[in-house]
């Protein structure tokens, strides 16, 4: 199985989303992405990476990069943080691709409709709570599928 993240810059919500998700799941292979091209090649954003320290996360060795219509052959599932990103990742989908793309709140347990930018509210700490109940709840349904051997993301 690959799953790619994917947010705007690939600077705060999808690197912490692929760090959370890996240290739940290292047998899953990821990556992320972004949907601008602002920040290709750069680290993750360092006050998100703060946050992610003060939890145990280390993802330093991600660096930004941007999404690429390739990756609908190069994944099994790519999951985006909003409905912008949404819609930018679905505008490249190539014709006859069946790549899933579900927004990352789809798994979560609690009723969201994004993954708030912290770059934008600052609110690190809130952002890293509400990936790593998507993680969770994304993990649980992988799991599932695995189990009963049925494509159900």
């Amino acid at each position: 199985m690959k799953v790619l993240f994917v947010c705007l810059g690939n600077i705060c919500r999808s690197p912490a989303a692929e760090g959370v998700f890996r240290d739940l799941c290292p047998e899953v292979e990821t990556d992320s992405a972004g949907t601008a091209g602002w920040h290709i090649g750069k680290p993750p954003y360092a006050p998100m990476m703060d946050a992610a320290r003060a939890r145990g996360l280390d993802y330093t060795d991600l660096r930004a990069r941007q999404f690429m219509r390739n990756d609908f052959d190069r994944f099994d599932l790519i999951v985006v943080m909003d409905d912008q990103n949404l819609a930018d990742v679905e505008r490249m989908r190539p014709d006859g691709s069946k790549t899933p793309v579900r927004l990352f709140t789809d798994f979560a347990d609690t009723p969201m409709s994004e993954v708030p930018d912290p770059y934008y509210t600052r609110d690190f700490d809130g952002a890293l709570d509400l990936i790593s109940d998507c993680a969770k709840g994304l993990r649980d349904q992988l799991q599932t599928a695995t189990a009963t051997s049925a494509n159900s993301l």
